[in-house]
């Protein structure tokens, strides 16, 4: 348990940052006394997570191929197989890019924007998107740090961004007088100092990025996209019930919008450990489950199911707590108000269910069945999100489209966890074979060798 706690708090230090910066950057917004601007940030937002879904991806393709050939003692192959993961996410991120500013207007349409709120998300969107490439390149430059095993290094880089987005916000918004243009362009500056805090470690310690060579960049593709592709595959899923969500929320207007841009604000600010925890899981569960330790795997799932409970009951009171406050810092009225509330009383308890969803996901991932993790990640957020979240806007108007979505997730969590344990005892009894490749059913199997010395 103690493993678990440490590694999930240190693996959260960057992500406070930057998720704190993004509640910070919505709350110097709403004291321009504008909720259509506030809106605004809220559906923009609501599209741009898209492609940090897509980069977070690849990185951690480029975490995967470069350690490899760093354990190896191949600096120069991890050098190689680096500059073709950037490459091809630079790609990727020019051609969103290109296609967000182009298609901006009609997007929002797609998420229920509309009117005055509908321009300026997409004049936020235009100055926002032609930083996405270079944002790519930092997330996989960061990624290729932790290969390194630099996570302090990986670590400034995104703290570096939150600092100078927090520094520039006021200045920008406020003092300049650039209102929403100015918190844009404070968030293009922080992905620009993101991007030269993790590259220039690289060149400076680690030898820099290979030579680009198109031969050998095609070829690296089918390996980079076998281990990005699920990956990818299973956080676009998060997106896409946002952006039902997103929809669902839109008709009850800009208020409401606007407490549910605070609302997606504050959720990985709240529960950044329970993100963190698949992250600290998996190594355990893949570290225990190479050595065939897997009273130790099962151990380890029921210890963080079990801190993820704890941490949430402690979030819980927190947010009840403070839920007036929240919403009076952010001039929420109406809707947003009453969603903020409805948030901290009843969905809040409910995230457990989440957590319990990252920890078996972090669990097939590391028990050869990545697979499953993204048919449980699109389960959840489309037919455990659209039917509920429309049926409880019925009943329950836009409170009740927060609480249903939470709803929907309960038996996603459950299935996943059930899963978790039934696949470790098909290990266990020689049901499943380690060896076996990736998403092999629950056959018989030959049983697994017994082990000396199961580490962790």
């Amino acid at each position: 348990m103690g493993h678990i706690i440490v590694m999930s708090l240190t693996s959260s230090a960057g992500l406070v940052s930057i998720f704190l910066v993004d509640l910070a950057d919505l709350y110097f917004i709403s004291l321009l006394g504008k909720k259509e601007l506030a809106a605004a940030v809220g559906f923009a937002g609501t599209l741009l997570f898209f492609n940090m879904s897509m980069t977070i991806g690849l990185m951690i393709a480029m975490s995967a191929l470069a350690a490899q050939r760093i354990g190896r003692d191949e600096p120069e192959e991890a050098r190689r197989i680096a500059t073709s993961v950037a490459v091809a996410s630079v790609a990727i991120a020019i051609v969103l890019a290109v296609l967000f500013w182009v298609y901006a207007p009609q997007m929002l349409d797609l998420i229920g924007a509309v009117g005055e709120t509908r321009d300026m998300a997409a004049r936020y969107m235009r100055i926002v998107v032609p930083s996405l490439p270079l944002a790519a390149l930092a997330m996989i430059a960061s990624g290729l740090l932790r290969a390194h095993g630099d996570a302090r290094r990986a670590m400034n880089a995104t703290l570096a961004a939150g600092a100078v987005n927090a520094i520039l916000d006021p200045v920008l918004i406020f003092a300049l007088g650039l209102g929403l243009d100015g918190a844009a362009l404070a968030s293009v500056a922080a992905r620009i100092a993101m991007a030269a805090t993790a590259i220039i470690p690289i060149i400076r310690h680690y030898g820099g990025f290979a030579p680009f060579n198109a031969g050998q960049f095609l070829r690296d593709l089918r390996p980079i996209f076998g281990i990005a592709m699920p990956a990818i595959l299973t956080n676009v899923a998060t997106p896409i019930g946002g952006i039902i969500v997103t929809r669902a929320i839109a008709p009850y207007g800009d208020a409401a919008v606007a407490g549910f841009a605070v609302i997606l604000r504050l959720t990985p600010l709240a529960f950044c450990v329970l993100f963190s925890l698949s992250g600290a899981v998996g190594p355990i569960v893949g570290q225990n489950f190479g050595g065939g330790a897997y009273d130790r795997v099962r151990e380890t799932l029921r210890k963080s199911l079990f801190f993820a409970a704890i941490y949430t009951l402690a979030i819980w009171g927190v947010l009840f707590s403070l839920n007036g406050a929240i919403a009076r810092a952010f001039g929420l009225t109406g809707d947003g108000g009453a969603l903020v509330f409805w948030f901290a009383a009843v969905v809040a308890p409910l995230y457990f269910f989440n957590g319990a969803l990252f920890i078996s996901n972090a669990a097939f991932n590391n028990l050869k069945r990545p697979l499953w993790s993204t048919w449980l990640n699109w389960g959840r957020n489309t037919i455990g999100t659209a039917p509920f979240v429309f049926a409880g806007s019925a009943i329950a108007g836009a409170p009740g489209v927060i609480v249903a979505q939470a709803i929907g997730g309960i038996a996603f969590a459950i299935i996943g966890v059930w899963l978790g344990f039934r696949l470790i005892a098909a290990y266990d009894a020689g049901r499943a074979d380690p060896a076996a490749g990736s998403d092999v059913p629950l056959a018989r199997a030959r049983p697994a060798p017994p082990l000396s010395s199961p580490r962790l």
